[in-house]
């Protein structure tokens, strides 16, 4: 009996959580709320396409412990989950903090005391390990935890045990919704913990699928920072002595130092009269003018921080034989929940975007929100006079005249509102915002207090923001707890429907051939065939507005997004903001 047949007698329907388990060398587990049952196995590839068409069918909400390593298992033998109930994503956002694993995430929403959690065995969800160790077969303990060997691995040994562990995701998954759904003030925590899992089958993806690279404009792009590949230690060496050199060639001769000390750097600075507290880059472009030093202290860190984070080794190792450059990616960082990847991924210098060239025959649709965060602030505040600012295509501009100020003013009186700075340039428009927009100061200024007094906190979508102290705090120590705290509130938010925004893009634009290739905080780059780019790009604005209004559904924010297809991600030029 296929799958899909077994499904549907055993009840299963659209959006039901069914238990999923996937054991490559015994084969699937799977539980609906009637039963839960082994599928013997039959190699990956089968087993995937059982999963497969029964996803496509039934569409059910899979149960995972882990949709990364769901996700991977399916994608080799060729299938793609459209859904799932990622519980190690899920128990982030109700509890905060990074550990997820099966035990720990049991604990908790059972109310078990962690301090006497039963050791258990690596976290790899689905990797196989030692025979059983002769205790009872239930993996639920008499006193409540999950037993260690089941976690560690334990409960693919057999068949039997596969339909159990199955069960209990199950089990453990219908807790989390129950818990998510009674969050106090957090309506949009079980939809969020239902985006937050697909999001964790993108990153699953966009980990297998990697960025299009061309190998050769990133040499030349290196090349043109950091020179030629070196052949040898001694070149390599060399090419380093003629990046400092480059700057050592305005000062006087014989003065040397160690560019990569802050330390010796600010005492070059001294030398030529140029007195700075520390060298952070910002300081420095704004004495670019003072001295030609200055200008070539800057151009050498860029070079610096290629040769030495994004230069050759960093290419042979993370660019493959097929033109991918590949990362790991997570669907949380673990504190206010923004996406992020390894190799570099979220951090590339603006100008090896060059050397990202679709393939041929293909496209990227590349889209960008547009002051995202005071949007986000006008949607989870339900300030309506900044809500009625968000209406229009430029934001900054309604704040500008109803402070009084000039556009760049305003802008960094509201930045700075989000991030805590209420000295410095803006500092008089910022104090004008309490008056204009008081219900989004206030929902700042209560985030705040909550990190200054060691509060936890929970975003819009319930994400908990961990802000218990673990130690006594100086008051300039709770004062930057304050900061964070204000900041995450948003910046947390606006994960949240990025993340709703990129899995609404990945389901809608799959019969395409599209899919999502990078995912750059608020940034999206969709990869598809040339012939569908107008398709896409359309999905891609379309799919803002459906998230919109599943995230912030009512909250008359209006959301915008810069869309553009070209073939090279540096041709992607930002839309001019017009004047106020």
């Amino acid at each position: 009996m296929d799958l899909v047949t077994s499904l549907r007698q055993a009840g299963a329907a659209r959006g039901d959580l069914v238990g999923l388990v996937v054991s490559p060398a015994q084969g699937l587990g799977v539980a609906t709320a009637e039963r839960a049952w082994p599928v013997a196995g039959a190699g990956l590839t089968a087993l995937a396409a059982d999963v497969g068409r029964a996803d496509e069918v039934l569409r059910p909400r899979w149960a995972v412990w882990s949709g990364q390593t769901a996700a991977r298992l399916m994608a080799a033998g060729g299938v793609r989950l459209a859904t799932c109930w990622d519980i190690a994503a899920a128990h982030r956002l109700l509890f905060g903090g990074w550990r997820a694993d099966p035990g720990w995430a049991w604990a908790r929403v059972r109310g078990l005391d962690t301090q006497t959690l039963p050791a258990d065995g690596p976290l790899d969800l689905f990797e196989m390990s030692g025979p059983d160790d002769g205790d009872d077969d239930d993996p639920v303990a008499p006193d409540g935890y999950l037993r260690p060997e089941w976690v560690s691995g334990g409960w693919a040994d057999r068949a039997d045990r596969l339909a159990r562990w199955a069960e209990l995701a199950r089990t453990l998954a219908g807790l989390q919704e129950a818990a998510l759904a009674a969050l106090p003030g957090r309506p949009m925590a079980l939809p969020t913990a239902r985006s937050e899992s697909t999001a964790e089958l993108l990153c699953a993806e966009l980990s297998a699928d990697g960025l299009p690279m061309d190998r050769a404009l990133a040499e030349q792009v290196l090349a043109s920072f950091i020179g030629p590949r070196p052949r040898s230690d001694t070149e390599a060496v060399a090419a380093r002595a003629a990046r400092d050199a480059a700057v050592f060639r305005h000062l006087p001769a014989g003065v040397t130092a160690d560019l990569r000390s802050p330390a010796q750097v600010k005492s070059l600075l001294a030398r030529i009269g140029v007195d700075v507290p520390d060298t952070r880059a910002w300081r420095l472009r704004e004495l670019r003018d003072t001295h030609p030093l200055v200008g070539a202290l800057l151009e050498w860190r860029k070079a610096e921080r290629i040769a030495t984070t994004y230069g050759y080794a960093w290419l042979d190792e993370s660019l493959g034989a097929d033109g991918r450059l590949r990362g790991a990616w997570t669907g949380s960082d673990g504190a206010a929940g923004r996406m992020t990847a390894s190799a570099g991924l979220h951090n590339m210098p603006a100008a090896m975007r060059r050397a990202v060239v679709a393939a041929d025959g293909h496209v990227f649709v590349r889209a960008d929100l547009g002051q995202i965060e005071p949007r986000v602030l006008a949607a989870v505040s339900g300030d309506q006079a900044l809500v009625a600012a968000a209406r229009a295509d430029d934001l900054y501009a309604p704040v500008a005249a109803q402070l009084g100020v000039d556009r760049p003013t305003a802008k960094v009186a509201v930045l700075g509102a989000m991030y805590g700075q209420t000295t410095g340039f803006g500092a008089q428009a910022l104090r004008r915002l309490n008056a204009a927009y008081p219900v989004a100061m206030a929902y700042l200024d209560t985030a705040d207090r909550a990190g200054r007094a060691g509060r936890d906190l929970r975003t819009y979508g319930g994400r908990l923001i961990v802000l218990t102290p673990s130690e006594p705090r100086s008051p300039s120590r709770a004062a930057a707890y304050g900061r964070y705290a204000r900041n995450a509130m948003i910046q947390g938010a606006a994960a949240e429907l990025f993340k709703m925004w990129a899995v609404t893009v990945r389901a809608r634009c799959g019969h395409l051939d599209a899919r999502v290739v990078l995912c750059l905080h608020d940034e999206l780059l969709v990869h598809c065939p040339a012939a569908h780019g107008e398709d896409v790009s359309r999905i891609v604005e379309d799919g803002l507005r459906e998230a919109t209004q599943r995230w912030a559904p009512g909250s008359g924010v209006r959301f915008i997004s810069d869309t553009t297809i070209v073939r090279c991600w540096s041709d992607a030029k930002p839309a001019p903001v017009s004047p106020p």
